[in-house]
């Protein structure tokens, strides 16, 4: 199949599909981290060139539920906006001409302004032991099945909550151990999951992947 992963810059996804003997592409306005197939512009651009399957990534920063308490704040004075422009962007993808299409985003407000995600996945249920609730939106695919539940690691951060290690990160520790901002690390889809989606999605199901994974 001609595949598009939308919005992935770390490759980790597409590889994951051209392991399988797929042709697969990323598409992300920066460089790829590995190389592989990759365009570097505008996703929006390129969905009408014949592409059999689509798994997009769009930014999540103006539409999970973590951003809500900036909404309306004096010091970001142009949120609503880039709230509309976020939802518009996720809907051109949704409503993209390609038969077999997955979204994925955070808890956010795409449940309320257009529909609930199918299901939600959690690294846990893929070999990595980290927690990160994400939202499923499924066109023409199955549910993605868990392919090795693990206990997962938290760590406790000043507030008393429990957080997952590789999204607690600190600035200066994101930088250091990945060579990337905060938020670029936690927009990287673990490498369990990408592995499933390419199993299970990619064609026949295969044996899942060795014990190991996370961000690689």
């Amino acid at each position: 199949m001609k595949i598009l992963v939308a919005c992935e810059f770390s490759g980790i996804v597409r590889d994951a599909f051209a392991a399988k003997g797929h042709d697969a592409w990323s598409c992300d306005l920066l460089d790829t981290m590995r190389p592989g197939n990759h365009i570097k512009g505008d996703v929006l651009g390129i969905l009408d060139d014949g592409w059999d399957m689509m798994i997009a990534h769009p930014p999540c920063t103006f539409l999970g539920i973590s951003g809500n308490q900036w909404m309306n704040h004096p010091r970001y004075p142009d949120r609503e906006k880039d709230r509309e422009n976020a939802i518009e962007f996720f809907m051109k993808l949704a409503t993209a001409k390609i038969e077999r299409i997955a979204i994925e985003n955070p808890v956010g407000i795409m449940s309320t302004v257009w529909r609930k995600p199918d299901q939600y996945i959690q690294p846990y249920l893929f070999w990595d032991p980290e927690t990160k609730k994400t939202g499923l939106w499924l066109k023409n695919l199955p549910l993605l099945v868990p392919e090795k539940i693990v206990k997962p690691i938290y760590i406790i951060g000043k507030d008393g909550k429990r957080y997952s290690p590789t999204h607690h990160l600190s600035k200066s520790s994101a930088k250091k151990l990945f060579g990337l901002d905060r938020s670029l690390v936690r927009s990287i889809t673990y490498k369990g999951i990408a592995d499933a989606m390419a199993n299970q999605w990619g064609g026949r199901r295969h044996e899942p992947r060795p014990k190991g994974g996370g961000l690689q």
